[in-house]
């Protein structure tokens, strides 16, 4: 994907204040993709929940939790998934946010893979029963049409299995391990110092 489409000028001026411009170009253009690959496919048919971010008509962001059995999320094709909403508190926050400014953005965390998913989209609201016929239970589903995919480094994941916190994770007097992303030699001359921010 082209770099400056992906970013604003909000996250151009961080990149260049911290010294990472260089490093996020590459991962735009190699990384970011319009689609879901074969295997994110895989991962959200298999997915129990999925975090859902809306913004309001005002522009204050929502972000809420959408939970289910394995398989509960469909998708349909590699630009396309869908989230049923269930019975809930009746508020219609999320739902109502999508159906105002279609603008989403989801994080996928699946439990027995060490990975992240963000995809961001435009959200349609179905209540059509067409629509809401493969969802057994959903009293409303989110078609989103995907804009853009990603993998984030998942180094800050906690092992909730075994109850661990990420080694990766900062603290007094530890200095934690590079991960091993870092150093393939594609991101050579892009990574900056380590020591910088101790430094200045």
């Amino acid at each position: 994907m082209e770099a400056d489409s992906f970013y604003h000028e909000g996250s151009r001026r961080l990149q260049r204040q911290l010294d990472t411009e260089g490093l996020a170009t590459h991962i735009a253009e190699h990384y970011v993709t319009a689609h879901l690959m074969d295997e994110h496919i895989g991962w959200v048919r298999g997915a129990d929940a999925v975090y859902l971010a809306t913004v309001d008509p005002a522009g204050r962001p929502e972000c809420s939790y959408k939970g289910g059995l394995p398989g509960f999320l469909r998708v349909p094709d590699s630009r396309t998934l869908e989230i049923p909403s269930y019975d809930g508190n009746g508020m219609y926050r999320t739902l109502g946010n999508a159906l105002t400014g279609t603008g989403v953005g989801l994080l996928f965390l699946f439990p027995e893979l060490p990975a992240k998913l963000r995809v961001n989209g435009d959200g349609e609201v179905l209540t059509d029963p067409a629509a809401l016929a493969p969802h057994p239970g959903a009293e409303a589903v989110l078609r989103v049409r995907i804009r853009e995919v990603f993998e984030n480094c998942p180094r800050y994941l906690h092992d909730r299995a075994a109850g661990t916190h990420s080694e990766h994770c900062p603290r007094p007097g530890y200095r934690p391990p590079e991960p091993a992303w870092k150093r393939k030699p594609e991101y050579e001359g892009l990574l900056r110092d380590p020591d910088r921010l101790e430094k200045n």
